[in-house]
């Protein structure tokens, strides 16, 4: 089993959404988060004053599935949250032990 963490632009969160509900993934945890890469935030005025947004809204998206369908999740992720702009996020892929379902003590990929 893969954890798949992407963090994207709040703006394409129903597209990826969508792209994953279409390929059959439809458990996943959505985060709001702040943060930068290499883009830095950028300059703002507000009344008259200029001030440097370095952490930028962003959205977290985290999700476990199998192994063989990992590679099909990161692309299909990718490609809907892609906007060939910088800023555009990252996705993180880790191992994952076991998973457990609280309900009924399902064990591994049944109790995704």
């Amino acid at each position: 089993m893969k954890k798949i963490e992407a963090i994207i632009q709040p703006f394409k969160l129903d597209d990826v959404k969508e792209a994953l509900k279409g390929i059959g993934i439809d458990g996943m945890t959505i985060t709001e988060v702040r943060g930068h890469g290499r883009q830095k935030g950028h300059k703002e005025v507000y009344r008259g004053q200029e001030y440097n947004v370095d952490l930028l809204p962003k959205v977290k998206l985290e999700m476990v599935v199998s192994s063989e369908r990992a590679d099909e999740v990161i692309s299909t992720l990718a490609g809907s949250a892609r906007t060939g702009k910088i800023g555009d996020g990252k996705i993180f892929v880790f191992d994952v032990a076991e998973a457990v379902r609280i309900r009924n003590d399902d064990r591994g990929e049944s109790a995704l």
